[in-house]
């Protein structure tokens, strides 16, 4: 059994910078991708960015030039940091763990229970 626990989102201004974190305990991370979602609500949740086990990373194309994901495999956690926030970032930040870096939500097993992020204009 894995659990995933997100921390660090929070209610911000525009402009600003979060870092979210993402804590595996049980089986870990370990040889597995990581994913990024959010969900806004009334939306789906959407891809925001995925980092492979060997450090591969992918973003979409909303984020890609204001967010960077890392991990530290040595401390089991898988870090999100957002910068130049807006508005439309307001969502539930979900960490997921996957065989491997798809940007569809189905392909990953387990899910943390999210973190919620809100940036005001």
């Amino acid at each position: 059994q894995v659990q995933l626990e997100e921390s660090g989102g929070g209610l911000v201004q525009a402009g600003d910078s979060l870092r979210l974190s993402c804590a595996a305990s049980g089986r870990s991370f370990s040889g597995y991708a990581t994913g990024w979602f959010r969900q806004a609500p009334g939306k789906e949740r959407e891809f925001v960015a995925g980092i492979t086990w060997s450090g591969n990373t992918y973003y979409a194309d909303s984020v890609k030039d204001r967010c960077t994901i890392s991990r530290d495999n040595a401390k089991n956690t898988v870090y999100l940091q957002m910068n130049s926030l807006k508005p439309e970032d307001t969502a539930v930040y979900y960490c997921s763990r996957g065989r491997i870096l798809k940007t569809i939500p189905n392909n990953y097993d387990y899910w943390g229970r999210g973190t919620e992020v809100t940036v005001s204009s």
